[in-house]
């Protein structure tokens, strides 16, 4: 029989003193002269215990596996080798031979001294039993975890007894025996209660009982399988108690069996900041108590708050007496010491940097002084933790006051855990929300492609009195590892948190620009008294590299500016809100008697009967819990060696939640089929499928295996060291995170090799980068009164501020917005209005006499204004003349185009001329610095005017490409209430709020384009993958946690039947001609059949038909497969369809070609040739086709400087209603929302999304 891969026993190990050496002491000593002993493994029991092949009448021997072990040779004094040949005793102890045969992973050395970490010392009275818990962790940080429970039995003259029944009128001696719980998993609570239900035992066994006992004892754990992440928790019984296994809320989630209030009982808030402060400062930490118990679940909680980072450091939570050398060690730890060794740690030579915490009186201190000198955490951060944790109920008492006395101890008992779940889980929250307020924009200062991470410039943004901790931190091999995962863009609870309480402004504002730099309603309220910053030095609140452009929002901001993302802010009873997810319960069945293998057997499919019943109880929409009950039994089908029924209960898990799916089991699993088996396998398509999913997983993880290394990879941003061609200016630019776009890299590189070899050196590069730095940390010095604030935009930011000049209008300093320039008057700070870039008229150098002298300057004439705005700018005049003119020229393309990021790239670009000029220093400087007036050359050479309809229907453009070095193609679009979904390359869907058009998540689905996309049932979105997959994601939760890999080829098109009297059914089609028809409720296909086809393209129901578009022709298909008609055109001249459309209001068919610039119109009752055919100007080919109220959108490309074009077509008249120009590349997506806007997606030289206004009717074509 096969060993339960997940299973809750590793081993269980009895702990004592030998038999003959109790008998030595208690003839010779004296009750109060009782020496400490030295502890020794007497017993070892360890999985499996049962085999096939050994007698089925008897239990089996605890190490039937001997490969699976080794010996472990006991450590002997001399002085004692020949007495213990001499005194064995079979019936006390395993002690015939000098060596224990253990599991290989298990290393016993230093456990007797860690069961009893105090010593071993006999008692002349009885005892209570102590419980204390263990970690134990390997060379490669895995973690063990040991639950011990210390029992005494009393010693009499040539026989040891059970204290309880022992009635000698000598006078008594008590022996301490430890009986120690191994896992791999920490189930502290579960493994204590199982203790408890052992003593019970063993107090009533006769004493030739007591080995095989625990023996039984532990050979029922090891049948225990675990439960799978989520709400499925297992139950068993071991009399007299009810022992519950809580599972882990996700894959990356911890498995929490312990009370997390007990930190917040032991310390004070401030003083549990503070050791978590030297957590996340990996320093050399000792927590102190008189309880050994106490120690590990006060630490493992602490390491629990700090989740998902994860302790890289040695953590031994028990110290044995013996083992108090451990605390030299020169690396950062975290240990546990009794307090009786308090005084004698904190005075021991070595340990001057020690962190010690008093667990008992929740004070902490280091060995050097009386106080913790450490950096404290931000205030900000700490005040917010604090407000929470006030409001937590932390006194189980207070919840009883309304109840009566329990009469079942194991209702109790579920009280009780049910009360504890819901505080663990506001404590979870809490503490998680603690870690993303400390590292919250950690993001914005990373490299994706590159995986940097600008740790200067992360630092900056910090306050001064801040920065200590965050160097410290920033070092740590914890904050390493977060990074790492960072990078990996992992989704997990930090992830989740960040975005959760991320403002509305801050989620906007990441669809536009890194958002770093604070807008100025925040800067006002930081506290800044002055305009520059004197200080050569870069500001303290140094930010991004790139402006931040948030459009206004409708609602004004500054009215909601209390609801800013600042933590100062967050109240004690506007917490987060805590979702208790409902529980389920998993009883497993009663343990049979012996432990044979038929019984074991038996028990197994007793186990798999009751989950087969659980299974069909479940409805089909609770697809969460049938997800977690295949898993629990393919576990039990596996151990079983059912392996044909394992694999087909993980085939149904797959498909129903892929996330907690067991990779390595399944794999080991198909490699251990034997051929028999393997036959039987090919032969059920299902079987066939997953064997087939699992290799091709392999081969992928093969074909990654090189690229491991780099995954883990962090580095830290550096300047430059020697001279860069064009290749290496760009990774350095994109690394130092001043842009990404590769063009603007290149304009960029182009200006600063201006009369040079076209390279750039590091002195260079290192002078540019500090004014590029130094420009944006003095613009945030600037301080404007309310009087200057009420002039201006919330959202505004000040980019450039001039020197104090002359002007027609004042003495000041010209400063420049996103938006605007003003002028900020000398003396009394006042607000002067010079211009709005969309009002500009005409910007020119000029000059004013003064004496035989002419000072250059600037005039700017607004639109609506007879007097000219003059500044005297002297040497800065060329460059504010080129900058605002970039900056005009970008306000009127994004206007023209409803495009805000055109402003944002155009403001890019100026401040870019203006670090330039500043580290040439040359007669160059200007005509280099107009290398990147990208915008006013494009004014100047072309202009680009949008054509009058497709300015009136054009309401914005939205860039899922924004802040990736080039756009990427939109793929696939669609529109679910209130949400847009967007597949933009790789597997990478973008969901959007459809109401404000800000990003709500990422999703990763798969690793290769999407084809196609389906709402179904409100809940689920379909994806179709060309790797042959359908994706299902929630709607609710936004997590991909189902596939379905019925499909040999990729799925090219996905339709749905929402029958009034049958079940919804949908339908989907892949390259190669094959329609599926699905049962949604079970995921389940009811029907396969195949088309013959050149590459069927999509799929579409309509009128109890499906009608199938493939390259060469479009086909209207019976429910069971039958073709009624095939539909081409019989001409010389082939066409490769691309799409189709039926109207059953009207019975048409419509149709387009990625060859043809004609759409093509049949009438469903006579399809021989197209009635109508509509010639598309400008287009020399259709890539997609949808219907809106009475009209008819195509998406094309066009022949001329126009690539991107929709053709609207009236219905009714079958012509062109409007032509519009939206996008740089062809239009690949099109999809409506309600019917009130359409979405058009474009082709990856372009990538933008544009959002247009339906109209009932349009105007002629000729108007456009």
């Amino acid at each position: 029989m096969a060993e339960l891969p997940f299973g809750l026993l590793e081993a269980c190990v009895v702990v004592g003193a030998p038999s003959d050496k109790l008998r030595e002491l208690h003839q010779h000593i004296r009750s109060n002269d009782l020496p400490l002993l030295d502890p020794e493994v007497l017993q070892v029991h360890a999985p499996p215990f049962v085999s096939k092949e050994a007698n089925v009448n008897v239990i089996g021997p605890a190490f039937s596996h001997v490969q699976r072990r080794r010996s472990f040779i006991k450590k002997k004094r001399p002085d004692r080798a020949a007495e213990r040949g001499s005194n064995e005793d079979s019936g006390t102890r395993v002690e015939t031979s000098p060596a224990i045969s253990v599991p290989k992973d298990l290393d016993l050395i230093a456990l007797p001294q860690l069961c009893f970490p105090g010593g071993l010392e006999l008692a002349s009275e009885q005892k209570d039993d102590a419980y204390h818990f263990l970690v134990f962790t390997d060379l490669f940080g895995n973690r063990t975890h040991g639950v011990v429970v210390q029992y005494h039995r009393a010693v009499q003259e040539g026989s040891l007894q059970n204290g309880c029944r022992w009635n000698a009128p000598k006078s008594r001696l008590y022996a301490p025996f430890a009986v120690c719980i191994i896992s791999k998993f920490p189930y502290y609570n579960a493994l204590k209660d199982c203790l408890s239900c052992l003593l019970v035992q063993l107090r009533t066994a006769r004493q030739a009982d007591l080995e095989e006992t625990i023996k039984e004892f532990s050979a029922k754990l090891s049948l225990i399988p675990l439960p799978p992440p989520g709400q499925l928790n297992v139950s068993f019984s071991l009399r007299p108690l009810q022992v519950v296994l809580p599972s882990r809320d996700d894959q990356d989630s911890p498995i929490i069996d312990i009370d997390l209030h007990l930190p917040l009982l032991c310390f004070s808030h401030k003083t549990l900041l503070q050791v978590l402060s030297g957590l996340l400062q990996e320093q050399r930490i000792v927590l102190f108590s008189s309880d050994w118990a106490r120690l590990t679940l006060v630490a493992e909680s602490l390491l629990l708050y700090l989740h998902p980072l994860s302790w890289q450091q040695p953590y031994v939570p028990v110290l044995a007496r013996g083992m108090l050398d451990f605390l030299m060690a020169p690396t950062a730890f975290l240990m546990g010491c009794h307090a009786n060794h308090f005084d004698d740690i904190a005075a021991m030579q070595g340990t001057e940097d020690l962190v010690l915490v008093n667990v008992d009186d929740g004070s902490i201190r280091t060995s050097q002084s009386e106080t913790d000198d450490l950096p404290t955490m931000p205030q900000d951060v700490a005040e917010c933790f604090i407000s929470r944790a006030e409001c937590l109920q932390l006194h189980y008492d207070l919840e009883l006051c309304h109840l009566g006395a329990g009469t079942d101890v194991n209702t109790l008992r579920s009280q009780r855990r049910g009360w504890q779940r819901k505080l663990n889980s506001m404590i979870q929250n809490i503490a998680l929300e603690l870690v993303v307020n400390i590292f919250r924009g950690v993001q914005d200062f990373l490299n994706h492609e590159h995986r940097v991470f600008n740790s200067e410039e992360f630092l900056r943004t910090k306050e001064p009195e801040d920065q200590l901790f965050y160097k410290k931190v920033l070092e740590t091999h914890i904050f390493h590892s977060f990074l790492r995962d960072r990078l990996n863009k992992k989704w997990d609870s930090f992830s989740r948190m960040e975005q959760m309480t991320q403002s509305h402004a801050a989620r906007n504002a990441a669809m536009t620009v890194f958002p770093r730099r604070p807008p100025m309603y925040e800067l006002s309220r930081t506290g800044y008294n002055r305009y520059t910053s004197p200080n050569p030095r870069l500001s303290k609140r140094l930010g991004a590299s790139l402006p931040n452009l948030v459009e206004p929002m409708v609602e004004s901001v500054m009215s909601n500016a209390d609801r800013q993302l600042s933590v100062r802010k967050i109240s004690p009873d506007s917490g987060l809100k805590f979702l208790q997810k409902p529980l389920k319960v998993f009883r497993l069945p009663e343990f049979p008697p012996p432990l044979a293998y038929h019984y074991v057997q038996n028990y197994y499919s007793d186990m798999v009967s009751s989950l087969g019943k659980a299974i069909s109880a479940t409805p089909p929409d609770e697809s969460a819990l049938l997800a977690r009950y295949h898993y629990l039994r393919g576990l039990v089908n596996t151990v079983s060696n059912r392996r044909l029924d394992a694999l087909e209960d993980f085939y149904s898990l797959f498909k129903t939640d892929a996330d907690i799916f067991p990779t390595q089991m399944v794999k080991s699993l198909v490699d251990s089929l034997p051929d028999g088996e393997w036959v039987q396998a090919d032969r059920r398509p299902e079987l066939k499928r997953l064997i087939t999913q699992v290799k091709r997983e392999e081969e992928r993880e093969r074909a990654t295996q090189g690229t491991g290394q780099d995954e883990e990879a962090v580095k830290r941003f550096q300047l430059p060291k020697k001279y860069m061609h064009l290749e290496e200016f760009v990774k350095c630019v994109q690394e130092s995170g001043i842009v990404k776009d590769h063009g603007t890299i290149h304009r960029l590189f182009d200006a600063l090799t201006v009369g040079h070899q076209k390279q750039v050196s590091p002195d260079l590069f290192r002078v540019f980068y500090t004014i590029w730095k130094e420009t944006e940390a003095e613009a945030q010095e600037v301080y404007l009164p309310a009087s200057v604030l009420e002039h201006i935009d919330a959202t505004e930011c000040v980019f450039k501020l001039s020197s104090s000049v002359k002007t027609s209008r004042g003495v000041g300093k010209i400063a420049m917005t996103q938006r605007r320039l003003f002028l900020l008057t000398d003396g009394r700070p006042g607000y002067v209005e010079v211009a709005q870039y969309r009002d500009l008229e005409e910007v020119r150098v000029s000059s004013a006499p003064f004496l035989l002298l002419r000072i250059p300057g600037l005039k700017i004439r607004v639109q609506g204004r007879k007097e000219t705005f003059e500044a005297n700018l002297k040497t800065e005049t060329e460059l504010w003349n080129l900058m605002i003119k970039e900056m005009w020229a970008g306000r009127l393309i994004a206007d023209r185009h409803k495009d805000p990021q055109y402003l944002q790239q155009a403001l890019t670009n100026a401040l870019l001329m203006d670090a330039v000029v500043g580290s040439l220093q040359s007669s160059k400087a200007i005509y280099a610095a107009s290398k990147l007036a990208q915008f006013d050359r494009m004014k100047l050479e072309v202009p680009m005017m949008v054509p009058s309809t497709t300015a009136e229907l054009l309401k914005h453009k939205i860039n899922p490409s924004l802040n990736l070095p080039a756009p990427q193609a939109v793929d696939v679009l669609l529109y679910t209430p209130g949400q847009l979904w967007v597949s933009v390359g790789g597997g990478k869907v973008m969901v959007f709020d459809a109401s404000t058009w800000s990003l709500i998540q990422t999703c990763q689905v798969g690793n290769a384009r999407l084809n196609c996309m389906l709402g179904v049932d409100r809940d689920q979105v379909w994806m179709g993958s060309e790797d042959s997959v359908i994706y299902i994601i929630s709607v609710v939760s936004l997590v991909c946690n189902r596939q379905l890999t019925e499909h040999r080829a990729e799925v090219t098109g996905l339709a749905l039947d929402n029958g009034k009297y049958s079940n919804t059914v949908a339908y989907s089609c892949s390259a190669e001609g094959t329609v599926m028809v699905w049962e949604v409720s079970a995921l389940q296909v009811k029907r396969t059949f195949r088309l013959s086809c050149d590459r069927l393209q999509s799929v579409y129901n309509c009128g109890g038909a499906l009608w199938c578009c493939s390259r060469d022709g479009i086909m209207e298909v019976g429910r069971t497969g039958v073709v009624k008609q095939h539909i081409n055109l019989h001409e010389p001249q082939r066409v490769t369809y691309c799409a189709a459309l039926v109207l059953p209001e009207s019975g048409e068919l419509w149709s387009v070609c990625v060859d043809s610039a004609e759409v093509y119109i049949w009438h469903l009752k006579n399809t021989t040739k197209p009635f109508c055919r509509v010639m598309l100007q400008d287009c020399s080919g259709c890539h997609c086709i949808i219907q809106v109220k009475n009209q008819v959108w195509v998406g094309g490309m066009g022949r001329s400087s126009v690539k991107g074009k929709i053709y609207i077509l009236d219905t009714e008249r079958y012509e062109v209603l409007k032509e519009l120009h939206g996008h740089m590349d062809k239009v690949t997506a099109l999809c409506s929302a309600e019917d009130r806007y359409v979405l058009s997606g474009a082709g990856k030289h372009d990538g933008k999304i544009a959002i247009w206004k339906v109209e009932e009717r349009g105007l002629d074509s000729s108007n456009c």
